[in-house]
């Protein structure tokens, strides 16, 4: 078994964990360690065919906050359709490389807000609603990756943990089909991504109970947080180590973003620890 897969499978382990813990984050652990041995046009189709089944369970789950929350997602659902097919297109097209630039920055500034706690609760729901979900959809499809920014749109409106699961499910699976739709018509559904599932399968299927009596046994925003560190040091490592492949910054200078990150999300969370001990 290659390096390759073995590291595969200890990550989507871990985020198997995470999935069945907090109801996100499978593609948010998985993606940024993946992109360092897999390019986005391999790894995306095998993960969203994952997702799909993943998110349907996710919905089953938790089917009873669903009727106090679909009219409040549906605005972001109808907006999914146009941001998969800008994603899928930016796949297919762009250079791999420079497609991991785009996932590595566009997930920093989502893993630092989170870990600042920024709340702003949004009067304009709906328009709000519409404009996240093409954001998502364009996010979704190109990195497979939704959950920080739907968990910070949630979180702001004051939604309860069981609306928070609920929502969350319906629109990642909405996402994850839409996506998976518009990666077969692009033809992206090649042999060799499907030949990653039956490695990413296992590790599903015993992370995610794992991570269902992990959160039983552990407060949720001291285990979010721990994961959010996470996150944060591998992201930043990943931009600090493409960019110094894309020679666009070479090494050792490279690394000085990993630095900025690190220090960054260090100080949000020291920062929002401050405020809550304050409350």
């Amino acid at each position: 078994m290659s390096p390759d897969i073995v590291a595969l499978i200890g990550i989507t382990l871990v985020g198997a964990v995470v999935n069945g813990a907090l109801g996100y984050g499978f593609s948010s652990l998985t993606v940024p360690v993946a992109l360092l041995f897999y390019t986005n046009r391999l790894l995306n189709p095998a993960l969203v065919l994952i997702e799909v089944v993943l998110n349907a369970y996710v919905v089953w789950t938790n089917r009873g906050g669903l009727s106090s929350v679909w009219r409040r997602v549906l605005p972001i659902i109808l907006g999914l359709l146009p941001g998969v097919v800008v994603g899928t297109w930016l796949v297919y097209q762009v250079n791999p490389g420079w497609m991991k630039v785009v996932t590595y920055a566009a997930l920093i500034p989502l893993i630092l807000l989170q870990a600042g706690g920024i709340r702003r609760p949004i009067r304009s729901e709906r328009s709000a609603g519409l404009a996240l979900g093409s954001g998502v959809g364009v996010l979704y499809a190109v990195t497979t990756i939704s959950g920080p920014p739907l968990a910070l749109m949630f979180n702001n409106q004051g939604y309860t943990k069981q609306d928070f699961r609920a929502g969350l499910g319906v629109v990642r699976l909405a996402e994850s089909s839409l996506t998976a739709v518009a990666y077969f018509y692009a033809g992206m559904f090649t042999l060799d991504s499907l030949r990653l599932i039956p490695f990413v399968i296992p590790s599903v299927v015993i992370g995610i109970p794992v991570g269902i009596w992990v959160i039983q046994h552990v407060r949720s925003e001291t285990f979010r947080r721990i994961c959010m560190s996470f996150d944060a040091w591998i992201v930043g490592f990943g931009m600090s180590k493409v960019l110094d492949e894309l020679r666009i910054i070479e090494a050792p200078a490279a690394y000085v973003v990993l630095a900025v990150v690190g220090g960054a999300h260090v100080y949000l969370s020291y920062r929002f620890l401050e405020r809550r001990l304050a409350a």
